[in-house]
């Protein structure tokens, strides 16, 4: 039944009354919506095993749900997408992508641009220029082709339009791809990324001249119209940025100041002019005759980009734009593209020439200048492909190409097909030619195999979520800092979550600001991240050099990370902050009265306990993790560290084992620090547990999670006394003089392990995570574990019950076969340590 658009309502009476809902436009809005996010959110799971971008999914769901596929269906059609509601859905669209194009602006950091150097401004040059004029001998060839002379648009803005369709690499697509890979921290992704943002800016220059030249379409439309008209569009459209950057940039550094968050709430008023702000400027263009989505842009680039005011302005708005409204964009670009246009062998000639035509103009340009600039060919290559991807922009520029009438609908189609082709090859393509070598599993020294007395540093990587890691993890490297000639270098890792939102981007800009990827460099006395400014103090009492680090990453493959940094550096121990953290605000315990509020610790979700279970598995050196419950909150410890007055004091328990040793050693180098307090308290085998050997039996796959895991490997127990022993010897003969040394042989471990962490006599337990376990260890393996990645003892001391009052360091030496280690249950009195039929015995 045809419908006469303005007859039609914004809602309906109801069903009851007789109305069907699907006829009215606010109803219908919210099924078309409901479709488009459930068929985009279901194909984006299909793909993300190709680890292909969000956008490919959101651009073949609207293919889907068009005239290509289910469109097909005319019935469907005209209920679910007529004519109609088209221009509601695409102003609704327009809504979302006017903001997102303020966001993308808003993250685009124009001074991280300039410091990026002449290297990544050639290969974006050539990547622009080359596609660019091959697109245009493309377009004489599409347009003698696939247009009537009746329907020829102007040459120019033909020529432009399809110079810009076949040259643009789209940037927020890229970021993800490199984040995907795991190529951001490499020296091919910053350029890659510092050659995407100069090409976006080009891009958006391009696309302003495109809109400016095309005018109001219509047939022949742009050869009508007087060239003046173009001009005075383009000197306009110059104006308008160059108020935007002169008048509008320092006003709205002056509101980000004022709108700053105090108690982390961004004052309302300031957010509203800021959103009225992306309206008005966009309208602004829209007069001038350049799309509305171009002023949008440059006011995102207007707002500041060192301070809190942009990041909160994105978390307020990025959610409902990019989850919401940007999918309802893509898709109904998919909903115009209609395949059956492309006929006949000359339409998908057409469409193979356009493919190969962007591929080789993009791939060829830019590996050519990569060579030119001393790149390794190989990476060259790869480059190339990375820029070839395609996205947002690229559908912008087909889409006002449409409704400008630049475009009909084969050509849109066409090139629609291509943008998709482009971005789907770039990740497998780039996994087969370049993928960095991960996870060698090099053999790195651990503390028990470094020797003290040579002059080689102590490397150490250490690893925080946010500003509540730093007191703490400063307290302990201090410990650790030896007063001897050998010195510590301190990787600090910020580590940041890469997500679906937007905001990630921004993550790695700030990340990029010195032009490096990732690691950042103290320039001028200033600090560029608030989490690691705490260490620049730090790095200047001497002896200590502190080279801070960022990685953004997912958190399943955050690990892969830390081990390649691990590695990289060559780095002795890596220390993982607890997935739980105590709010602490002095110092010992006196806030743990009966489960008060101190004992009540702050997770930061249970994806960071698996990075560091993944980190505990695959590390290429020792691994330490630290549970916090205030270490380096004590007054004491802001204090002089000249030896004057002990403020640390530390507790090293000892059982036995490799894992043990290696707590031992750490424990032995805190104990040269004269502000260091060190006490090894030993555990003896019982007499009872001497005559009855323990067996341990693998755990039942559905129990794994609550039972602690112990190496498969074959171990003798005389051999690994003699060791103990023998470090236990050397231990003392270092230190006796600066050490309390204690043996105890009790009859209840865990009673005894918990009347030492209930005392306020330590600051800091140190024990090993116990992996090889002594017959005491293994004698708790049958415990209900609650966090069995911290072994039997650390996994007691962790525990948010028992009433802890010290932090706690969970100790874990490297695995230099690399066996894999099993999870075990129930414990038997039996008859050696080694695991044969999937049986250990102790």
């Amino acid at each position: 039944m045809p419908f006469n658009i303005t007859a039609v309502k914004t809602s309906s009476n109801g069903a009851w009354q007789g109305d069907n809902p699907l006829n009215f436009a606010f109803p219908l809005l919210i099924v078309q919506t409901a479709l488009i996010i459930a068929v985009s959110r279901s194909l984006a799971v299909l793909f993300k095993p190709l680890r292909q971008p969000k956008v490919i999914a959101e651009i073949v769901g609207g293919i889907l749900l068009g005239p290509s596929a289910l469109g097909r269906n005319t019935a469907y059609m005209d209920r679910i997408f007529p004519k109609w509601s088209m221009p509601i859905l695409e102003s609704v669209a327009s809504i979302g992508l006017l903001f997102f194009l303020f966001l993308v602006g808003l993250e685009l950091d124009l001074s991280s641009i300039r410091r990026s150097g002449k290297r990544a401004f050639g290969i974006a040059v050539a990547g622009i220029t080359l596609p660019f004029i091959a697109g245009v001998g493309v377009a004489f060839v599409i347009r003698n082709t696939l247009y009537t002379a009746a329907d020829r648009p102007g040459y120019a803005e033909f020529l432009v339009f399809m110079g810009v369709a076949l040259s643009i690499t789209a940037f927020p697509v890229l970021a993800r791809i490199l984040a995907e890979l795991k190529l951001l921290t490499t020296r091919i992704g910053e350029t890659a990324m510092a050659a995407a943002a100069f090409n976006d800016v080009a891009a958006w220059i391009l696309l302003a001249l495109a809109v400016a030249l095309a005018g109001d379409g219509g047939e022949g439309g742009g050869e009508k119209k007087s060239p003046l008209v173009s001009l005075w569009v383009l000197l306009s459209g110059a104006g308008f940025v160059v108020f935007m950057l002169v008048v509008i940039r320092p006003g709205m550094k002056w509101v980000a100041k004022r709108g700053s968050p105090e108690n982390d709430v961004v004052r309302e008023s300031y957010v509203c002019l800021t959103l009225a702000g992306v309206m008005v400027s966009g309208f602004a263009t829209d007069l001038i005759g350049i799309h509305s989505i171009f002023g949008a842009f440059v006011f995102g680039l207007t707002i500041p980009k060192d301070g809190e005011f942009g990041q909160r302005l994105i978390e307020r708005i990025e959610d409902f734009v990019s989850g919401l409204l940007l999918p309802l964009y893509f898709a109904t670009s998919g909903l115009k593209t209609d395949v059956a246009k492309i006929r006949g062998a000359e339409s998908w000639g057409m469409l193979g020439l356009v493919v190969v035509t962007a591929c080789a103009g993009k791939i060829v340009g830019t590996f050519v200048v990569a060579v030119m600039v001393k790149v390794p060919a190989r990476e060259a290559l790869t480059l190339g492909f990375l820029m070839n991807t395609k996205g947002l922009v690229e559908l912008i520029v087909l889409n006002i190409g449409k409704e400008k009438k630049v475009l009909n609908d084969e050509t849109f189609a066409i090139l629609v097909l291509m943008a998709l082709f482009t971005t789907f090859i770039t990740t497998p393509t780039v996994m087969a030619i370049y993928k960095p070598a991960r996870g060698t599993h090099r053999k790195l020294k651990d503390l028990s195999a470094s020797d003290g007395s040579t002059k080689e540093e102590l490397r150490i990587l250490a690893c925080l979520h946010g500003p509540a890691n730093v007191s703490s993890l400063i307290s302990l490297v201090e410990s650790i800092r030896t007063t001897k000639i050998l010195q510590l270098k301190l990787f600090v890792m910020h580590l940041m979550e890469l997500t679906e939102r937007s905001s990630s981007i921004i993550m790695v800009q700030r990340a990029r600001k010195n032009g490096l990827p990732f690691v950042h460099r103290y320039r001028h006395g200033e600090c560029h991240s608030s989490v690691i400014g705490g260490f620049e103090a730090y790095r200047q009492l001497g002896r200590v050099a502190v080279r801070p680090i960022t990685a953004v990453s997912p958190l399943p493959t955050m690990h892969e990370d830390i081990c390649h940094m691990a590695e990289t550096k060559r780095v002795t121990m890596i220390i993982l902050p607890f997935h739980k953290r105590w709010n602490v605000d002095h110092g010992h315990g006196h806030h743990h009265q009966d489960g008060g509020d101190g004992n009540v610790p702050e997770n930061v979700g249970h994806g960071w306990r698996l990075v560091n279970q993944r980190v505990l598995k695959n590390a290429p050196c020792s691994v330490a993790v630290l549970v916090d419950r205030g270490l380096g909150s004590i007054e004491a410890k802001t204090s002089s560290l000249d030896g004057s007055n002990v403020v640390e004091r530390v507790c090293v328990i000892f059982f036995g084992g490799p894992d043990d040793r290696e707590a031992l050693e750490l424990g032995g180098r805190m104990a040269e620090h004269p502000a260091v307090k060190v006490t090894v308290i030993r555990f003896l085998v019982r007499e009872t547990l001497r005559s009855n050997v323990v067996t341990l039996r693998p755990a039942p796959s559905k129990g794994k999670e609550k039972n602690y895991a112990f190496l498969t490997t074959n171990v003798d127990p005389e051999k690994e006394k003699e060791l103990d022993e023998g470090a236990l010897e050397d231990f003392k003969s270092k230190w006796k003089e600066m050490v309390e040394y204690k043996e105890k042989e009790p009859n209840n471990i865990i009673e005894e392990i918990l009347s030492i962490g209930q005392s306020k006599d330590f600051d800091l337990i140190v024990v090993g995570r116990g992996r090889i376990p002594s017959a005491e260890v293994a004698a708790l393996a049958d415990h209900q574990a609650e966090h069995p990645e911290l072994g039997p003892i650390g996994d007691v001391l962790a525990s948010s019950i028992n009433h802890i009052i010290p932090s706690i360091l969970v100790v874990q030496q490297h695995n230099k076969a690399h066996v894999e280690d099993i999870t075990v249950s129930k414990i038997v009195s039996e008859s050696s340590l080694s695991i044969i039929n999937g049986d250990t015995n102790v």
